[in-house]
């Protein structure tokens, strides 16, 4: 049968109403029975306490009654059925339909407890009467609904229960037993729910709370869980398994200290609880109050001088060998063999725990004695034993004694730890220099440890101490036959993929000189860490609604307009505190997204639930660009790929790390990849990269020759219509006014659009700086014969003069060089005055210039390789203009003179 919705609403508006009322008239008898004195004043909470106790004694004594007098008719009923025929069939089908045992016993027995009596000191005044006695009515109405409930009757005791609630709403036994009606009819809700209100009226009876912290703890109500187990404690504080749990919930919130504080709690309880000992230690350990965690221990075996739980010793010796303090536990160790064990042999446990201690110690004779007890048992019954005094050999770099143990672990161990035990021993032979056996184990470990990425680096460092690369590439490589092999049977994550071993391989790789491989094995990883890096501080930074919504649903308690009101969720404190921080971003999110919704805006992409940008992506290589050689891998990964002439990927590369890691870089490292990046945009398609790169290294030294250099030839190859160009010259020039490089660059771009006056103007302007370099009287002289030329120039032999004029400055200043006399006589070759020029050319020929280095950027590649000697030789130029002289005049012989002499190979 259900009841209707709204019932337990009705019943809880009805004690609502009652209590308040309750309320008013305690108040009213209060002023009307009189005042106390002061001294009355001190007594009231144990006058709170005897009227209570009194009032439940009432109520108990009315509950019995009624309870008695219903099993009374019920058996009266079942004698009566039992005399006619079929009795006993009848009888047995009452007592199915009926109520069970247990349950009328859980009536009879809900709500009493035992009642310490005490005598109370009188006090002055009439004495309150007890405001909580049933009226026959209501007794005999609980009578009859007990009746019904046990004669199987649910709707009659539901009708009747209602009834004694609506006169009665503040009887807890009412709603006790509309529990048990619905409960019997499987509402269990509904029956949780009238429960919860007999507790609340019954606070002291704790089988109702731990009866409703179950209930919720299986809905997932772990808030409203938690709190029936404090009501519940409160009831019964003795009870040991009520704080144990009330320790575990500290426990799994990562409250250690509460829980630790708590697990005390159960021991002052009871004293002799050695678990609840051990765990209240170790969480104290857990928080690093080692101090705390050693007495607690200690406390124990003080008050144990003639008999103690082994574990405590055994966890007390394990806890000052974690922390190094291996003489304090061989102390602790020896007392309870002369406390404990006198005259009886020591516990194997701690037998080889006092060795380990004696091992480290640096007393391997003693140590020996103890684990002579291990070697007569058999070696399969103690194996943990053996691996720990073999670990402690080998950190002690006793690698003779561990290997003596490890080979006895060899044999007897089964096949999950086998692998482990021959790489411990690898290791073994490996410090002890015995590479052979070494190399041996290690190849036995690798089958039953295929995903162990230290053991496959180590033996592939051993192989290559050999020679052996091509064996340490097929050991590092993927398997061949990896398309066939069960996905399932590899991790997310698989062994050749891990960073250390792509490490490993690409080291090989540029050893034997595969650049291919090497780039195409490190190049994704590197890509790989700096994408993490550079993604990195946005993710801190931006939280989507999804992760928003999860940090906020610790907050999400069910809402139940129940006796309990309002709970608190369940979590620490930290988590709590970033939960209302989320809620809020969430909130101030939402009402702005409502606001764009309203007002017709696109939303942008934080309002997306897509986290595809915010994965928790972590960097195939630890700690990258803080070591050095990771650094000098970068460098070595650049040259490769500038090699590759995949130049894209490499400016890629360099751009993100000087971006990251600039500051923190050492200088010479910086430098180099400074370098590889104008090299390297000077060899590119695209020269804005360089162009970028040179411009900063400009503004770092606007004076250096160098970087101007540099920033030419990247300029030459942008062409016209570059307009940083022109701004980054102009800006430069205003701010350095006396810096020459600016001025010759923009006088040489002006010659190359023919604007030869702008030209004469900025070479005389850089020559006034710099009156005594041959390059600007070069350009000078250059620029104002070329403007010579020009149609609307009046005074042509003014500037042809002044041209010359520049041009043998430069020849004085490079002291008579073949270079200056070629430009001589081409300046006279270009104006037409022909004799003069066929002169400076015959200068030419008579002169011999050997050859001198071409002038080459930083790092990059020149050609000087292939050039043939006598490249700085102008005598061929110098013969064939000579000859063009020659033929034009009408002297033919003399100029296949000449190119004979003088062009021909």
């Amino acid at each position: 049968m259900e009841s209707k919705g709204s019932e337990i609403d009705e019943f809880e508006k009805a004690l609502e109403s009652a209590l308040d009322g309750s309320t008013e008239e305690e108040e009213e008898d209060e002023n009307e029975e009189g005042e106390y004195s002061d001294d009355d004043e001190e007594e009231e909470d144990d006058d709170d306490e005897e009227e209570e106790e009194e009032n439940a004694l009432d109520s108990m004594e009315q509950n019995q009654q009624f309870e008695y007098e219903a099993l009374a008719e019920k058996k009266r009923k079942t004698l009566a059925d039992a005399k006619g025929e079929g009795s006993a069939k009848k009888a047995r089908q009452e007592d199915m339909t009926g109520a069970s045992l247990a349950e009328i016993e859980e009536i009879m027995n809900f709500g009493m407890r035992k009642k310490r009596r005490r005598r109370m000191p009188k006090r002055r005044g009439r004495r309150k009467g007890s405001k909580n006695k049933l009226s026959p009515e209501i007794t005999r109405m609980l009578g009859d609904a007990t009746l019904h409930y046990a004669h199987g009757n649910y709707e009659e005791a539901l009708t009747v229960l209602s009834e004694v609630v609506k006169r009665a709403p503040l009887v807890a036994d009412s709603y006790h037993t509309l529990g048990l009606v619905h409960k019997a009819l499987g509402n269990t809700e509904k029956a949780m729910k009238f429960y919860r209100i007999a507790a609340f009226l019954r606070p002291k009876d704790s089988s109702l709370w731990k009866l409703l912290f179950s209930w919720h703890v299986e809905q997932g109500d772990i808030a409203r869980a938690w709190k029936c187990l404090s009501k519940a404690i409160s009831a019964d504080p003795d009870d040991i398994s009520l704080r144990s749990l009330h320790a575990l919930f500290y426990d799994e919130l990562g409250d250690h200290q509460r829980a630790a504080e708590s697990y005390e709690q159960i021991v002052r309880i009871c004293p002799e609880d050695v678990e609840a000992i051990k765990t209240a230690a170790k969480m104290h350990l857990n928080c690093g109050q080692i101090k705390r965690c050693v007495g607690i221990l200690e406390d124990y075996l003080k008050g144990h001088p003639s008999e103690a739980d082994l574990s405590v010793i055994i966890l007390l010796a394990d806890v000052f060998m974690e922390i190094d303090a291996h003489n304090n536990a061989l102390q602790h160790i020896e007392r309870a063999q002369m406390i404990y064990y006198s005259g009886k042999e020591l516990p194997l446990e701690l037998m080889i725990k006092a060795g380990i201690c004696h091992v480290f110690l640096g007393n391997i004779e003693k140590a020996e004695i103890h684990f002579s007890a291990l070697q007569q048992e058999n070696f399969s019954i103690h194996p943990e034993f053996i691996t720990k005094v073999a670990d402690a050999f080998m950190s002690t770099e006793c690698f003779h004694s561990a290997l003596k143990y490890y080979h006895m672990l060899e044999v007897n161990v089964g096949a999950d730890n086998e692998g482990e035990i021959h790489v411990k021993i690898a290791q073994c032979y490996l410090s002890l220099n015995d590479r052979a056996k070494a190399i041996m184990f290690f190849y036995k470990a690798l089958p039953m440890l295929k995903d162990s990425i230290d053991a496959r680096v180590a033996l592939a460092s051993l192989i290559l101490e050999d020679a052996k690369e091509d064996e340490a590439i097929s050991l590092l490589s993927p398997p061949k036959d990896l398309d066939s092999l069960d996905s399932n049977s590899y991790m997310q994550n698989p062994w050749w993929l891990n960073g250390k071993i792509k490490l490993k391989l690409c080291h090989i790789y540029k050893a034997k000189g595969m650049l291919e491989d090497f780039v195409n094995t490190i190049s994704p990883l590197v890509r790989e860490s700096l994408y993490v890096k550079t993604l990195r501080p946005k993710v801190k930074k931006r939280l989507t609604i999804s992760v928003l919504r999860e940090r906020i649903s610790i907050l999400n308690v069910q809402e139940n307009d129940d006796v309990f009101g309002e709970v608190r969720p369940l979590a620490s404190k930290s988590d709590l505190l970033r939960a209302c921080r989320a809620r809020k971003l969430l909130q101030k999110k939402e009402e702005q997204k409502a606001a764009d919704k309203a007002a017709g805006i696109d939303l942008p992409s934080d309002y997306s639930d897509d986290e595809s940008l915010l994965e928790n992506r972590v960097s195939p290589l630890h700690d990258f660009l803080k070591d050095e050689a990771h650094h000098e891998l970068i460098i070595d990964l650049c040259k490769a790929l500038q090699s590759l002439q995949r130049y894209s990927e490499a400016l890629e590369i360099i751009n993100l790390t000087l971006r990251l890691v600039s500051d923190k870089l050492p200088g010479d490292r910086e430098e180099q990849l400074q370098s590889l990046l104008a090299q390297i945009s000077f060899n590119a398609t695209d020269p804005k990269h360089g162009f970028d790169y040179v411009r900063s290294a400009i503004q770092k030294q606007p004076h250096s020759i160098a970087a101007w250099n540099c920033y030419y030839k990247i300029t030459s190859r942008l062409g016209k219509s570059h307009s940083k160009h022109a701004k980054f010259l102009r800006y430069m020039r205003n701010k350095h006014k006396r810096c020459v490089p600016p001025i010759v660059i923009s006088a040489h771009q002006f010659t190359m659009l023919s604007h030869h006056q702008d030209a004469a103007r900025e070479y005389l302007e850089a020559y006034k700086l710099m009156p005594e370099c041959p390059l600007i009287n070069l350009c000078a002289g250059t620029a104002l014969i070329n403007l010579t030329l020009g149609f609307r120039l009046q005074n042509k032999h003014q500037c042809l003069a002044q041209g010359l004029a520049f041009l043998y400055n430069n020849l004085q200043l490079t002291e008579n060089s073949q270079e200056a006399l070629y430009n001589i006589a081409r300046a006279y070759h270009h104006v037409g005055l022909v004799s003069l020029a066929a002169s400076y050319y015959e200068k030419v020929l008579a002169a011999c210039e050997k050859d001198y280095p071409i002038p080459k950027l930083l790092n990059e590649n020149s050609e000087m390789e292939n050039m043939k000697p006598g490249y700085c030789d102008l005598r061929r130029e110098a013969a064939y203009n000579l000859h063009l002289i020659y033929k034009n005049s009408g002297a033919f012989d003399l100029a296949r003179q000449v190119l004979k002499n003088h062009c021909t190979f």
